[in-house]
């Protein structure tokens, strides 16, 4: 009875360690979303898992945030858009999915580099998989 009051304990906390775990990250940074920033660079120098959520802060009378996918992204191409978002700080939680591509569909901005492709990182399968008899822990056995 303790040990599985234990194991029901122990699950829990990692359920409530990994609703914690997801991160905000404004893109942009203090810059937000606008013409200038090196967006690669900034999303490439972040892990991004699902969950997390990105902050998109702009001037609405200028630019939006269109959510694209990856032939359209790499072509700047707008007519096709998966959603779009004008609020001017618009909140987007990654979920299910590998890669999300951002453009703001103003003409010209995606062309002068106001894009950003967000990929997601994923356990590796390593620590996926189960554990043989040797890694096993006395509580497994």
């Amino acid at each position: 009875m303790a040990l599985a009051k234990s194991a029901v304990i122990f699950l829990m906390m990692l359920i409530l360690c990994g609703v914690s775990m997801a991160a905000v990250y404004t893109v942009g940074d203090s810059t937000g979303w606008t013409i200038g920033p090196d967006y690669k660079k900034w999303a490439n120098s972040k892990k991004f898992h699902n969950g997390d959520t990105l902050v998109f802060n702009y001037n609405s009378e200028i630019h939006n945030v269109m959510q694209m996918r990856q032939q359209d992204y790499n072509s700047c191409t707008t007519s096709s858009p998966i959603a779009v978002y004008t609020s001017g700080s618009d909140r987007i939680t990654l979920k299910g999915s590998t890669h999300y591509y951002f453009i703001c569909g103003f003409p010209g901005h995606c062309q002068s580099g106001q894009k950003v492709n967000i990929n997601i990182t994923t356990p590796s399968t390593v620590s996926q998989q189960t554990p043989t008899a040797s890694q096993k822990t006395d509580l497994d056995r």
